[in-house]
């Protein structure tokens, strides 16, 4: 029995410094770059010889979590599925903290296995006081191990916090507290080395993937944030350019009147999913009745998007539509999850 640990790259694992430091800084002190391997990811890691089994250490392609592309995390949810299939207990996955919430929805949706896929980052690279990377993934690795952690899919660990792929968000740019789930707060903690779950959420059952992992390489989905005053004069273009869009719209999905006919029209050519821009709670369906309300634009056929933010209401429908769901199917799919 072991815990599999895949290294993507990102802040945890940044060491050196460029040459090239900006006016005032010392020699070589530019800025960092990818330099630490699992394996001296794993050296700095006290605690690690008491998790009671070993990690297996794969070294994944280094890339910032900027530049993962869907085809990659689906490659790499394959690459873990066999290491289950070669009897590992856990997975862990060390990553940039950039898409670190879109990526684990992704696996979370697609991932088959009770065993638990365990994602973490650091947001202090290893060359400041005090970095997070060490305890993020000692808490990483504990939570894998955890029988108390199988069977709830996919989940992010940091600052001692575990939270689910479906509710977690990035809150902060720099804070080493920068994930948060709104609105239900974290699944559990973890404490004096014991993983502690206070919620146990039901699993949905998971989506099949695409056929290939580049399948999702050809489905394009925009999204559209609502401002003040918008105007709908690059949205038509998208029917043209896009498998389908997603919609962040105002307070609980609402869009400047202007925008109804347009979106209404788009939804007549692709999926249209209306989601809330505020970063927590849900999108109503007919409380408000006025022209670009939720009523409004469900009426014209814009599919509501519940309780997920845009980000991963982006991931779900680019999924669906990789897959070759029809309408009828993105819509049930929103019901069930969103």
């Amino acid at each position: 029995m072991s815990i599999a640990l895949f290294t993507l790259g990102g802040t945890i694992a940044m060491a050196g410094h460029t040459a090239d430091g900006e006016p005032g800084r010392p020699a070589g002190g530019g800025p960092v770059v990818t330099r630490l391997t699992g394996a001296d990811l794993t050296a700095s890691v006290p605690g690690l010889a008491e998790l009671g089994m070993p990690l297996d250490v794969h070294d994944v392609e280094a890339v910032p979590s900027a530049d993962l592309t869907f085809a990659q995390v689906l490659g790499l949810v394959g690459t873990a599925s066999r290491a289950v299939a070669a009897g590992a207990r856990g997975i862990v996955v060390t990553q940039g903290t950039d898409t670190l919430e879109e990526t684990a929805y992704l696996i979370d949706l697609v991932w088959p296995h009770p065993e638990p896929f365990v994602l973490t980052g650091a947001m202090r690279n290893p060359t400041l006081a005090g970095p997070d990377g060490p305890a993020n993934l000692l808490a990483a690795a504990r939570t894998a191990a955890a029988p108390g952690a199988r069977g709830l899919g996919a989940l992010v660990v940091l600052n001692d916090e575990i939270h689910s792929a479906r509710r977690v968000r990035k809150t902060h740019s720099t804070s080493t507290a920068a994930f948060a789930s709104p609105g239900t707060g974290p699944l559990g903690l973890v404490s004096e080395g014991r993983v502690r779950l206070l919620v146990t959420p039901p699993r949905h059952t998971p989506l099949p993937a695409p056929p290939s992992p580049r399948a999702a390489e050809d489905v394009r989905v925009a999204l559209h944030t609502v401002t003040l005053d918008d105007d709908a004069a690059h949205l038509a273009a998208f029917a043209e350019t896009r498998q389908g869009l997603v919609v962040a719209g105002f307070g609980v999905g609402h869009v400047p009147s202007a925008l109804a006919p347009v979106l209404g029209e788009l939804a007549g050519r692709i999926p249209v999913v209306l989601t809330s821009r505020t970063g927590s709670g849900s999108v109503l369906r007919h409380t408000y009745g006025a022209t670009g309300s939720e009523t409004d634009l469900r009426r014209r056929g814009l599919i509501n998007g519940g309780l997920l933010d845009p980000y991963k209401a982006r991931v779900l429908l680019r999924l669906l539509l990789a897959g070759g769901a029809d309408r009828a199917a993105v819509v049930a799919a929103f019901d069930e999850r969103g």
